[in-house]
Protein backbone atom coordinates (compact mmCIF):
# COMPACT_ATOMS: atom_id res chain seq x y z
CA UNK A 1 0.00 0.00 0.00
CA UNK A 2 1.44 3.41 -0.89
CA UNK A 3 1.84 5.58 2.26
CA UNK A 4 3.15 8.76 0.56
CA UNK A 5 1.44 11.57 1.83
CA UNK A 6 4.13 14.58 1.23
CA UNK A 7 7.36 14.77 -0.54
CA UNK A 8 10.07 17.16 -0.89
CA UNK A 9 11.52 18.60 -4.03
CA UNK A 10 15.13 20.21 -4.39
CA UNK A 11 17.95 20.84 -6.64
CA UNK A 12 21.63 20.05 -5.76
CA UNK A 13 24.93 21.07 -7.30
CA UNK A 14 25.16 23.55 -10.56
CA UNK A 15 22.14 25.20 -11.86
CA UNK A 16 21.07 24.58 -15.37
CA UNK A 17 18.01 25.96 -17.70
CA UNK A 18 14.91 23.52 -17.39
CA UNK A 19 14.93 22.87 -13.67
CA UNK A 20 11.95 25.01 -12.76
CA UNK A 21 10.10 23.16 -15.35
CA UNK A 22 10.96 20.20 -13.86
CA UNK A 23 9.83 21.22 -10.59
CA UNK A 24 6.64 22.26 -11.62
CA UNK A 25 5.93 19.25 -13.35
CA UNK A 26 7.03 17.17 -9.50
CA UNK A 27 4.28 19.55 -8.14
CA UNK A 28 1.75 19.33 -10.75
CA UNK A 29 1.92 15.37 -10.84
CA UNK A 30 2.09 15.39 -7.01
CA UNK A 31 -0.60 17.80 -6.72
CA UNK A 32 -3.02 15.50 -8.82
CA UNK A 33 -2.60 12.24 -6.30
CA UNK A 34 -3.52 14.70 -3.44
CA UNK A 35 0.59 15.13 -2.33
CA UNK A 36 1.79 18.13 -0.21
CA UNK A 37 5.30 19.06 -1.75
CA UNK A 38 7.70 20.49 0.20
CA UNK A 39 9.86 22.75 -1.68
CA UNK A 40 13.46 22.86 -0.05
CA UNK A 41 15.66 25.97 -0.45
CA UNK A 42 19.32 26.02 -1.20
CA UNK A 43 19.85 22.44 -2.20
CA UNK A 44 20.29 20.28 1.07
CA UNK A 45 20.89 23.39 2.77
CA UNK A 46 17.32 23.66 3.33
CA UNK A 47 17.00 20.64 5.80
CA UNK A 48 20.53 20.99 7.34
CA UNK A 49 20.72 24.34 8.44
CA UNK A 50 18.48 25.29 11.20
CA UNK A 51 16.00 27.08 11.04
CA UNK A 52 14.75 24.44 8.46
CA UNK A 53 14.62 26.81 4.84
CA UNK A 54 11.31 25.59 2.68
CA UNK A 55 8.30 26.00 0.79
CA UNK A 56 4.78 24.49 0.38
CA UNK A 57 4.36 24.73 -3.20
CA UNK A 58 1.50 24.52 -5.54
CA UNK A 59 0.51 24.83 -9.04
CA UNK A 60 -0.30 28.21 -8.23
CA UNK A 61 3.62 29.33 -7.55
CA UNK A 62 3.79 28.66 -11.26
CA UNK A 63 0.70 29.02 -13.33
CA UNK A 64 0.76 32.84 -13.75
CA UNK A 65 4.55 33.81 -12.86
CA UNK A 66 7.25 33.28 -16.07
CA UNK A 67 8.84 30.81 -13.42
CA UNK A 68 8.30 27.76 -15.37
CA UNK A 69 10.06 28.81 -18.77
CA UNK A 70 12.94 30.24 -17.21
CA UNK A 71 16.74 28.88 -16.17
CA UNK A 72 18.48 28.85 -12.77
CA UNK A 73 16.38 27.14 -9.71
CA UNK A 74 12.79 28.78 -8.39
CA UNK A 75 14.33 27.16 -5.03
CA UNK A 76 17.91 27.88 -5.41
CA UNK A 77 20.57 24.80 -5.36
CA UNK A 78 23.74 24.07 -3.69
CA UNK A 79 26.95 23.87 -5.09
CA UNK A 80 29.93 23.52 -2.48
CA UNK A 81 30.90 20.76 -2.41
CA UNK A 82 30.96 18.54 1.45
CA UNK A 83 34.05 17.42 2.73
CA UNK A 84 34.39 13.37 3.61
CA UNK A 85 35.37 13.93 7.31
CA UNK A 86 31.24 16.03 7.36
CA UNK A 87 29.05 13.81 5.63
CA UNK A 88 28.15 11.45 8.71
CA UNK A 89 27.06 14.32 10.73
CA UNK A 90 24.92 16.39 7.50
CA UNK A 91 23.45 13.24 6.53
CA UNK A 92 22.14 12.98 9.87
CA UNK A 93 20.96 16.69 10.05
CA UNK A 94 19.35 16.21 6.61
CA UNK A 95 17.10 13.60 7.76
CA UNK A 96 16.43 15.18 10.99
CA UNK A 97 14.99 18.14 9.16
CA UNK A 98 12.95 15.34 6.64
CA UNK A 99 11.55 13.88 9.93
CA UNK A 100 10.31 17.38 11.45
CA UNK A 101 8.78 18.27 8.25
CA UNK A 102 7.38 14.53 8.37
CA UNK A 103 8.56 13.78 4.23
CA UNK A 104 7.88 10.31 3.14
CA UNK A 105 10.04 10.75 0.50
CA UNK A 106 12.63 13.50 -1.15
CA UNK A 107 12.92 14.18 -5.53
CA UNK A 108 16.24 15.37 -5.79
CA UNK A 109 17.35 17.10 -9.17
CA UNK A 110 21.29 16.68 -9.57
CA UNK A 111 23.97 15.57 -11.50
CA UNK A 112 26.32 12.61 -11.26
CA UNK A 113 28.41 14.02 -7.69
CA UNK A 114 24.70 15.16 -6.30
CA UNK A 115 23.38 11.86 -7.02
CA UNK A 116 25.86 10.12 -5.06
CA UNK A 117 26.39 12.23 -2.43
CA UNK A 118 22.56 12.29 -1.54
CA UNK A 119 21.84 8.82 -2.21
CA UNK A 120 24.90 8.27 0.67
CA UNK A 121 22.91 10.74 2.77
CA UNK A 122 19.03 8.99 2.36
CA UNK A 123 20.34 5.63 2.89
CA UNK A 124 22.32 6.21 6.09
CA UNK A 125 18.61 8.00 7.65
CA UNK A 126 16.70 5.73 5.93
CA UNK A 127 14.71 8.23 3.41
CA UNK A 128 12.78 7.14 0.31
CA UNK A 129 14.93 8.86 -2.92
CA UNK A 130 14.09 9.60 -6.63
CA UNK A 131 16.67 11.36 -8.69
CA UNK A 132 16.02 13.44 -11.47
CA UNK A 133 19.08 13.79 -13.69
CA UNK A 134 19.97 17.18 -14.74
CA UNK A 135 23.63 18.74 -15.54
CA UNK A 136 24.64 21.04 -18.85
CA UNK A 137 27.66 18.50 -18.73
CA UNK A 138 26.22 15.51 -19.67
CA UNK A 139 27.69 13.56 -17.81
CA UNK A 140 25.39 11.61 -15.16
CA UNK A 141 25.42 7.65 -16.30
CA UNK A 142 23.37 5.71 -17.66
CA UNK A 143 20.76 7.91 -18.90
CA UNK A 144 20.89 8.99 -22.72
CA UNK A 145 20.56 12.66 -21.50
CA UNK A 146 19.96 15.13 -18.61
CA UNK A 147 17.95 18.15 -17.98
CA UNK A 148 19.85 21.43 -19.14
CA UNK A 149 22.55 20.04 -21.98
CA UNK A 150 20.24 20.90 -24.70
CA UNK A 151 19.58 24.55 -23.94
CA UNK A 152 23.70 25.05 -22.78
CA UNK A 153 24.77 23.30 -26.35
CA UNK A 154 22.20 26.06 -27.73
CA UNK A 155 23.68 28.90 -25.83
CA UNK A 156 27.28 27.73 -26.80
CA UNK A 157 26.56 27.18 -30.36
CA UNK A 158 24.95 31.01 -30.81
CA UNK A 159 28.05 32.11 -28.59
CA UNK A 160 30.20 30.72 -30.99
CA UNK A 161 28.87 31.75 -33.71
CA UNK A 162 28.85 35.31 -33.01
CA UNK A 163 32.17 34.87 -31.94
CA UNK A 164 32.84 34.21 -35.71
CA UNK A 165 32.13 37.47 -37.04
CA UNK A 166 34.79 39.39 -35.01
CA UNK A 167 37.02 36.70 -35.33
CA UNK A 168 36.63 37.22 -39.42
CA UNK A 169 36.10 41.15 -39.00
CA UNK A 170 40.09 40.99 -37.37
CA UNK A 171 41.43 37.80 -39.05
CA UNK A 172 41.93 36.41 -35.81
CA UNK A 173 41.34 32.89 -34.32
CA UNK A 174 39.48 33.30 -31.21
CA UNK A 175 39.17 30.37 -28.86
CA UNK A 176 35.64 29.70 -27.03
CA UNK A 177 36.60 28.15 -23.45
CA UNK A 178 33.23 26.13 -22.46
CA UNK A 179 32.07 24.17 -19.39
CA UNK A 180 31.89 20.52 -18.73
CA UNK A 181 34.25 19.58 -16.20
CA UNK A 182 36.51 16.15 -17.11
CA UNK A 183 33.86 15.51 -19.64
CA UNK A 184 33.35 17.09 -23.54
CA UNK A 185 30.03 16.14 -24.30
CA UNK A 186 29.33 20.16 -24.43
CA UNK A 187 32.51 21.23 -26.09
CA UNK A 188 32.22 18.95 -28.81
CA UNK A 189 28.72 19.01 -29.65
CA UNK A 190 28.97 22.60 -29.84
CA UNK A 191 31.65 22.69 -31.97
CA UNK A 192 30.03 20.33 -34.71
CA UNK A 193 26.83 22.29 -34.65
CA UNK A 194 28.91 26.14 -35.34
CA UNK A 195 31.53 24.68 -37.90
CA UNK A 196 34.05 24.90 -35.41
CA UNK A 197 37.36 24.18 -37.20
CA UNK A 198 39.57 22.91 -33.54
CA UNK A 199 37.89 21.41 -30.65
CA UNK A 200 39.52 19.84 -27.73
CA UNK A 201 37.93 17.70 -25.28
CA UNK A 202 39.53 16.14 -21.77
CA UNK A 203 39.34 12.59 -23.42
CA UNK A 204 41.70 12.99 -26.18
CA UNK A 205 44.94 13.93 -26.64
CA UNK A 206 46.11 16.97 -28.63
CA UNK A 207 49.79 18.29 -30.07
CA UNK A 208 50.43 22.19 -30.09
CA UNK A 209 52.11 21.14 -33.13
CA UNK A 210 48.60 19.40 -34.57
CA UNK A 211 46.74 22.91 -33.31
CA UNK A 212 49.42 24.95 -35.28
CA UNK A 213 48.98 22.42 -38.26
CA UNK A 214 45.27 23.19 -38.62
CA UNK A 215 45.99 26.52 -38.24
CA UNK A 216 48.32 26.74 -41.12
CA UNK A 217 45.96 24.58 -42.78
CA UNK A 218 43.11 27.12 -42.73
CA UNK A 219 45.46 30.10 -43.97
CA UNK A 220 46.97 28.26 -46.81
CA UNK A 221 43.55 28.03 -47.94
CA UNK A 222 42.88 31.62 -48.29
CA UNK A 223 40.74 32.01 -45.24
CA UNK A 224 42.11 35.10 -42.36
CA UNK A 225 40.40 33.46 -39.49
CA UNK A 226 39.75 30.30 -37.20
CA UNK A 227 37.38 29.03 -34.56
CA UNK A 228 38.84 27.07 -31.88
CA UNK A 229 36.17 25.53 -29.02
CA UNK A 230 38.04 23.75 -25.81
CA UNK A 231 36.48 22.26 -22.50
CA UNK A 232 37.65 23.58 -19.43
CA UNK A 233 39.11 19.97 -18.31
CA UNK A 234 41.92 19.81 -20.97
CA UNK A 235 45.07 19.43 -19.63
CA UNK A 236 48.37 20.66 -20.95
CA UNK A 237 50.48 18.64 -23.27
CA UNK A 238 52.56 17.95 -19.93
CA UNK A 239 49.07 16.67 -18.38
CA UNK A 240 48.74 19.45 -16.10
CA UNK A 241 45.39 20.14 -14.78
CA UNK A 242 44.05 24.36 -14.75
CA UNK A 243 42.36 25.59 -12.20
CA UNK A 244 41.38 29.03 -11.84
CA UNK A 245 40.07 28.76 -8.30
CA UNK A 246 38.74 26.45 -5.42
CA UNK A 247 35.59 25.78 -4.17
CA UNK A 248 34.47 26.35 -0.48
CA UNK A 249 35.72 23.10 0.25
CA UNK A 250 39.29 23.78 -1.21
CA UNK A 251 38.39 21.45 -4.40
CA UNK A 252 40.03 22.85 -7.44
CA UNK A 253 37.52 24.79 -10.55
CA UNK A 254 38.62 23.90 -13.46
CA UNK A 255 38.88 26.49 -15.99
CA UNK A 256 42.23 28.51 -17.95
CA UNK A 257 43.16 26.14 -21.17
CA UNK A 258 42.05 29.23 -22.97
CA UNK A 259 44.09 31.16 -22.21
CA UNK A 260 46.84 28.85 -21.83
CA UNK A 261 46.70 28.46 -25.19
CA UNK A 262 46.49 31.86 -25.94
CA UNK A 263 49.90 32.46 -24.78
CA UNK A 264 51.59 29.64 -26.62
CA UNK A 265 49.88 30.09 -29.77
CA UNK A 266 50.49 33.58 -29.96
CA UNK A 267 54.57 32.75 -28.84
CA UNK A 268 54.58 30.27 -31.86
CA UNK A 269 52.01 30.66 -34.72
CA UNK A 270 53.13 33.17 -36.68
CA UNK A 271 49.75 33.30 -39.05
CA UNK A 272 46.97 34.13 -36.58
CA UNK A 273 46.72 36.47 -33.27
CA UNK A 274 44.57 34.53 -30.70
CA UNK A 275 42.49 35.23 -28.18
CA UNK A 276 40.40 33.44 -25.61
CA UNK A 277 36.11 34.16 -24.72
CA UNK A 278 35.80 32.56 -21.90
CA UNK A 279 31.43 31.86 -21.51
CA UNK A 280 31.35 31.04 -17.71
CA UNK A 281 27.93 30.85 -16.16
CA UNK A 282 26.29 32.40 -19.45
CA UNK A 283 25.95 28.15 -20.17
CA UNK A 284 24.35 27.67 -17.30
CA UNK A 285 20.87 30.66 -18.37
CA UNK A 286 18.79 30.87 -21.48
CA UNK A 287 14.98 30.07 -22.12
CA UNK A 288 14.88 25.90 -22.25
CA UNK A 289 14.44 24.64 -25.19
CA UNK A 290 11.91 22.04 -26.38
CA UNK A 291 13.88 19.18 -25.65
CA UNK A 292 15.22 20.16 -22.02
CA UNK A 293 11.18 20.97 -21.27
CA UNK A 294 10.23 17.74 -23.10
CA UNK A 295 12.44 16.00 -20.94
CA UNK A 296 11.86 17.69 -17.58
CA UNK A 297 8.08 17.21 -17.96
CA UNK A 298 8.78 13.56 -18.66
CA UNK A 299 11.33 13.04 -15.78
CA UNK A 300 8.59 14.85 -13.33
CA UNK A 301 6.45 12.89 -14.06
CA UNK A 302 7.57 9.42 -13.87
CA UNK A 303 9.42 10.39 -10.69
CA UNK A 304 6.14 11.25 -9.12
CA UNK A 305 4.71 8.12 -10.50
CA UNK A 306 7.35 5.70 -9.86
CA UNK A 307 7.17 6.83 -6.08
CA UNK A 308 3.31 5.93 -6.11
CA UNK A 309 4.19 2.80 -7.06
CA UNK A 310 6.24 2.13 -4.46
CA UNK A 311 9.74 2.86 -5.59
CA UNK A 312 12.88 4.08 -3.59
CA UNK A 313 16.58 4.99 -4.45
CA UNK A 314 16.26 5.29 -8.39
CA UNK A 315 16.73 7.50 -10.88
CA UNK A 316 15.08 8.22 -13.42
CA UNK A 317 16.36 8.38 -17.09
CA UNK A 318 16.05 7.60 -20.91
CA UNK A 319 17.75 4.51 -22.30
CA UNK A 320 17.00 4.04 -26.27
CA UNK A 321 14.57 6.78 -26.15
CA UNK A 322 12.30 4.56 -23.55
CA UNK A 323 11.50 6.24 -19.64
CA UNK A 324 13.08 3.97 -17.15
CA UNK A 325 14.40 4.12 -13.43
CA UNK A 326 18.34 3.34 -12.51
CA UNK A 327 19.35 1.72 -8.92
CA UNK A 328 21.27 4.53 -7.44
CA UNK A 329 23.55 2.42 -6.05
CA UNK A 330 24.14 1.72 -10.03
CA UNK A 331 24.12 5.13 -10.57
CA UNK A 332 26.92 5.94 -8.08
CA UNK A 333 29.30 2.69 -9.28
CA UNK A 334 29.19 3.72 -13.00
CA UNK A 335 30.61 7.09 -12.43
CA UNK A 336 30.95 10.04 -14.85
CA UNK A 337 30.22 9.54 -18.35
CA UNK A 338 32.56 10.10 -20.89
CA UNK A 339 32.93 11.44 -24.77
CA UNK A 340 33.03 7.57 -26.40
CA UNK A 341 35.94 8.60 -28.45
CA UNK A 342 34.45 5.64 -30.68
CA UNK A 343 31.18 7.57 -31.55
CA UNK A 344 29.24 9.16 -34.56
CA UNK A 345 30.11 12.22 -33.16
CA UNK A 346 34.12 11.86 -32.64
CA UNK A 347 33.67 10.46 -36.37
CA UNK A 348 31.54 13.23 -37.64
CA UNK A 349 33.85 15.39 -36.39
CA UNK A 350 36.88 14.24 -38.29
CA UNK A 351 34.97 13.53 -41.03
CA UNK A 352 34.35 17.29 -40.91
CA UNK A 353 37.87 18.25 -40.79
CA UNK A 354 37.97 19.42 -37.60
CA UNK A 355 40.91 18.92 -35.70
CA UNK A 356 40.04 17.18 -32.28
CA UNK A 357 43.18 15.58 -31.16
CA UNK A 358 45.78 12.86 -32.08
CA UNK A 359 43.17 10.44 -32.88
Amino acid sequence: MNDIRKIGVLTSGGDCSGLNVAISGVVKAATRKGWTVYGIHNGTEGLTERPLSYEILTTQNFSDTPWAKTAGSYLGSLNKGIKSDQMAAVAERFGEGVRELGLDAVVVLGGDGSMNVLQNYCSKVGIKMIGIPKTIDNDTPLTDCSIGFETACQVCMDAIDSVCTTARSHQRAMIVEVMGRDAGHLALRSAIAASADICLIPEINYTLDGIINKLNEIKKSGRQYAVIVVSEGVKTEKGETLSAAKNMVGEKVLGGIGDYLVGLLNEHCKDFQVRCTRLGHIQRSGYPVYADRMIASLFAAKAVDLLEQGQTNVMVGLQNGKLTAFDLKDVVQTGTTFVDINSAYVKTAKELGMYIGEI
